[in-house]
């Protein structure tokens, strides 16, 4: 169990993430190698990943190297999701583990090592040289394991920080927190939250308050980091719920008529069915029928939020909706000849 002690003004200084983080989706990918609980929220992530990386020759590299470092357990080592790859991405974060302090891997590695258990080799990556080799590995993984998916992880994402949002303006920083999921349990001033079983540990925020990192790949329950002089980030699972995949991909000419072209509009800021219904001016089971239509088409995701379920645009969708209105102002502009 991790308790996270939360002031006043840690309350006011927490936050969700505004995008997934690379560097905690290459640590949560590599834990879903390592069970099968869950397996079935990325089936075809799982078997296209193993096909690509047996493929490209890194197969054997991140059984050997990555999977031993990243271990799905009580431990793995802080600085290989460093706090610059949240703000700024994966090339900052590269750079950040890069320019990690020696003195600081070695103790984080010999940490491994009493846990759970660390590689031989790991000792090394003291040393820039290992370092730079393990960077290069993990851009390599990144670009076949987490780069093609990003679309479904930014649509995921946007779902959750959609959920969260409506959750803030209708219950308060204190009603999103209790609506972080299953995992968590908020009881004021402290989140409990159903941490690794073999942990049981105090956080104390001091009034930094709490980034919250939505993670595509994580299933189970929440990871933070273990040193709690370092800014304080709680990585959350998303909830998946089984989908059957559509039938065919219907030609989109096909999909936007008047009244679905309407109902696209109204989930720009995300809605649930009956708010889409109310802001057409349909009935709640065409809404519905129309939001099946453009999910299936891959222009909406939804979730399920309390006794409702919540529509958001996938990035397909938000393009889309961007061009019809880009073309909209061009036809009620104005040209003129020239000189």
């Amino acid at each position: 169990m991790l308790r996270v002690h939360f002031s006043d003004a840690d309350l006011a200084r927490t936050r969700l993430c505004t995008a997934s983080d690379p560097l905690w989706d290459i640590a949560t990918s590599l834990h879903r190698f390592q069970t099968r609980q869950g397996r079935w929220a990325h089936a075809e992530w799982y078997r296209t990943t193993r096909q690509r990386l047996r493929e490209r020759g890194l197969e054997r590299a991140v059984r050997s190297m990555l999977i031993p470092l990243y271990r799905r357990a009580a431990y793995f080592p802080d600085f290989l999701t460093p706090f610059r790859a949240t703000t700024d991405g994966l090339d900052a974060g590269l750079e950040a583990i890069l320019a990690t302090p020696g003195r600081r891997v070695r103790a984080e590695v010999a940490r491994l090592d009493r846990i759970v258990g660390a590689p031989t080799w790991a000792a090394r990556l003291a040393e820039r040289s290992a370092r730079e080799e393990l960077v290069r590995l993990l851009r390599a993984y990144h670009a076949v394991a987490v780069a093609p998916y990003e679309e479904q992880v930014h649509a995921r994402v946007e779902a959750e920080r959609a959920a969260r949002a409506r959750e803030l303006m209708d219950r308060g920083l204190e009603g999103m927190l209790s609506g972080l999921g299953p995992w968590v349990r908020w009881e004021r001033p402290v989140l409990y939250a159903d941490y690794n079983p073999s942990v049981d540990r105090d956080l104390y925020l001091d009034g930094r308050g709490m980034l919250f990192v939505p993670a595509y790949f994580l299933l189970e329950r929440p990871i933070s980091f273990a040193d709690p002089g370092l800014p304080p980030v709680m990585a959350i699972p998303l909830i998946h719920e089984p989908q059957a995949p559509p039938p065919s991909r219907a030609p989109l000419t096909a999909l936007l008529g008047r009244a679905r072209a309407a109902v696209l509009h109204s989930v720009a800021h995300g809605a649930t069915t009956g708010e889409i219904a109310r802001a057409v001016g349909i009935s709640a089971s065409s809404a519905s029928r129309h939001a099946t239509a453009l999910r299936d088409a891959g222009l909406i995701t939804s979730r399920r939020h309390g006794a409702s379920v919540l529509h958001t645009l996938t990035p397909v969708g938000a393009a889309l909706l961007r061009a019809g209105r880009a073309q909209k102002s061009e036809r009620s502009t104005p040209h003129s000849d020239g000189l």
